[in-house]
């Protein structure tokens, strides 16, 4: 595992986008990593594709050595490789409370704790937390989720409840995040 991850940090390096790195840094958005590349997410989604080709018997600790990396780049891989039906709820929350940044509440959002068992459980539990950056997890999850998923009449009441009171929140992340679920639920 430790060649595969000396490995996979040169494919970061290499990919290094210096412009992008620091226009993060200056705007404070990395001061949770002691590396970050600045590689775009689709360049990252392309690398995760080619990770779980050659590494698809050995993905969730392939996953979790990318996690407790201090790299940007390696914690969203991490994120994309996990695989969602071994994400239970209290490894998420494990997951969760390591994170802390919006960028990697979204990532894990659509990535892994939307797809994982009883997703939708867990986001209305998010929901209702006192962080707002567990709560924005919640609605970023629910979100996903209502993409192929329709929640019955209490769990709808249950979001536009829950969604109100985010909106009056003074945290524009948080209200952004509740919007986007109550717009998802209207298309269904």
């Amino acid at each position: 595992m430790t060649d595969t991850l000396r490995h996979i940090k040169q494919d970061l390096h290499a990919m290094m986008n210096g412009v992008a790195s620091a226009a993060m840094r200056d705007a404070g958005m990395t001061q949770d990593y002691r590396t970050n590349f600045g590689v775009e997410l689709p360049r990252l989604q392309t690398m995760a594709e080619e990770l779980r080709h050659d590494h698809a018997q050995q993905l969730a600790p392939l996953a979790q050595a990318l996690w407790k990396e201090s790299v940007r780049e390696c914690r969203i891989l991490g994120l994309m490789l996990f695989p969602p039906a071994e994400m239970d709820g209290e490894l998420a929350e494990v997951w969760l409370a390591d994170i802390h940044t919006l960028e990697l509440v979204q990532v894990a959002s659509l990535h892994l704790f939307s797809r994982m068992p009883k997703a939708t459980d867990k986001a209305f539990e998010w929901m209702a937390a006192e962080s707002e950056l567990v709560q924005m997890a919640g609605y970023y999850t629910i979100g996903h989720i209502l993409r192929t998923h329709t929640l019955n009449d209490r769990a709808i009441d249950e979001l536009r409840d829950q969604a109100t009171a985010a909106l009056a929140s003074e945290n524009t992340q948080l209200r952004m995040a509740a919007q986007r679920a109550l717009a998802r639920l209207s298309t269904d």
